[in-house]
């Protein structure tokens, strides 16, 4: 009998050590090192790839400037929040890897997507579902694909066959973390398991130029299961976030090899599937029949697209010792450097005050252009003042209580006419637009310029 081999790998970045040790000479981190038997065999697998009608010729060097630069085509998508994240459609050959938390739509997604390519013969690999539970999901969708074809397996070799006498166009994936190879000793979401079995489906994509979209498992801290290495290895990791009691998710771009990183795709959970939210912006800003304090309207930019958001804050009396600050949404370190610029420039006692920061909507702004926006709100919850509903903030606050200049100010300020808005707070280092507009624009160079305005 053959002698059982064991590996040590590390969960982070994917090395591999014959022996354990402490501290990962390729990444730097400490303990994470694990032991997994591994056994390989001589196999003619990898071959199979090559054996199709569409294995792509063989390649020699080429000079750079002998290259042919023209535009990739790609599969145009109905869906058109996937279609912005994902760069413009899916281009053939790429590997897209989608994580989330369970049951936040993962799978609904992945078959609406499958059921949308009506001309694509596509095949849907599940690992974690029976053919009668896609069948139920399937039927309440509205889309209907004649050439949907569904496989429940698991192992790498069946699906290698399968895919060579199907030839599909597209082939979806749910999850990676279930696949196994006959290969590999060890049990399915083992960082070996995941690297082999990754790299097998990847081959296949670039060989045949098939698209390949892989559903992943995250951890705990929200981060994608597996090692790192597998994020490096695939062309798009697409991360669909927000909270499963709300009916409202974001689908963010992390890595993108074909278009921008920054785009967001935002979906409505309904009983029929995930519904596309073409107007964000009407449904991050709450309706209300009256005026209240600690509110204020921000315009952002997610990637090409501008956005309205409504920023909340309550400011209270600290009841302990030590002033609490809590963010959803917002970055807390920045949120104590704008209490420590009010406090400093504009002579407001934000020492003893407990600070609560929320963006509506259950997004994750990362734009420095909504300071002037959360500044306003806390001011305003701490003066227990209401602004107008019909005023909107742009700019950047500086450790000096300077009001900073942002980008694509346009944008902007068009999204906030276009929803009805009257004023607008921003930066005087801003160059306005030189088209006339109807909303008033106020331009402020100090943080306490803009305050003396507002709550005099």
């Amino acid at each position: 009998m053959a002698k059982t081999q064991t590996t040590f790998f590390c969960k982070s970045c994917g090395a591999s050590s014959a022996k354990w040790i402490g501290k990962c000479p390729s990444c730097g981190e400490w303990n994470t090192y694990i032991e997994e038997v591994v056994h390989k065999e001589k196999t003619d697998f990898k071959k199979t790839w090559k054996q199709t009608d569409r294995s792509a010729p063989l390649l020699k060097p080429v000079l750079l400037k002998e290259v042919e630069q023209g535009n990739e085509q790609r599969y145009p998508v109905k869906d058109i929040e996937l279609a912005r994240v994902l760069g413009g459609g899916v281009v053939p050959g790429s590997v897209v890897l989608i994580g989330g938390e369970p049951g936040i739509g993962k799978s609904t997604l992945m078959l609406q997507i499958a059921l949308q390519f009506t001309d694509k013969k596509v095949l849907y690999i599940s690992g974690e579902e029976s053919d009668t539970q896609i069948k139920m999901r399937a039927e309440r969708l509205p889309f209907r694909n004649e050439q949907c074809y569904l496989f429940t397996e698991v192992s790498t070799q069946r699906i290698g066959k399968a895919l060579q006498e199907l030839q599909p166009d597209i082939v979806i994936i749910d999850s990676i973390q279930t696949l196994q190879s006959e290969l590999i000793d060890s049990t399915p979401g083992s960082i070996s398991q995941i690297k082999e079995t990754a790299g097998d489906m990847i081959r296949f994509a670039k060989e045949t130029g098939t698209p390949v979209f892989l559903i992943g498992h995250i951890t705990k801290d929200g981060s994608l299961a597996g090692p790192k290495l597998l994020e490096h290895m695939v062309d798009t990791v697409l991360q669909f976030e927000g909270d499963r009691h709300h009916v409202y998710r974001i689908l963010r771009t992390t890595k993108n090899r074909f278009g921008s990183t920054s785009e967001i795709g935002i979906y409505e959970m309904q009983s029929g599937g995930l519904r596309e939210v073409s107007n964000p912006s009407e449904i991050l800003i709450s309706q209300r029949d009256e005026a209240l304090s600690g509110v204020a309207i921000a315009a952002t930019i997610e990637g090409m697209r501008p956005l309205m958001i409504e920023t909340q804050a309550l400011v209270s009396t600290a009841v302990y010792g030590t002033p609490q600050r809590n963010s959803n949404g917002y970055d807390a370190k920045r949120l104590n450097m704008l209490l420590a610029v009010l406090e400093k420039k504009c002579g407001l006692r934000m020492g003893m005050q407990d600070v609560f920061i929320n963006i509506a909507g259950g997004l994750r702004v990362e734009d420095p252009g909504i300071d002037l926006s959360i500044v306003a709100a806390i001011v305003s919850s701490y003066e227990n003042i209401a602004l107008d509903g019909k005023i909107c903030f742009i700019g950047e606050v500086g450790l000096s209580g300077e009001v900073r200049a942002v980008s694509r100010i346009e944008q902007r300020i068009s999204e906030a006419e276009k929803l009805g808005f009257k004023t607008i707070y921003l930066s005087k280092f801003n160059k306005l637009p030189s088209k006339q507009s109807s909303i008033k624009t106020i331009a402020v160079g100090k943080l306490d310029e803009m305050l003396q305005l507002l709550f005099g």
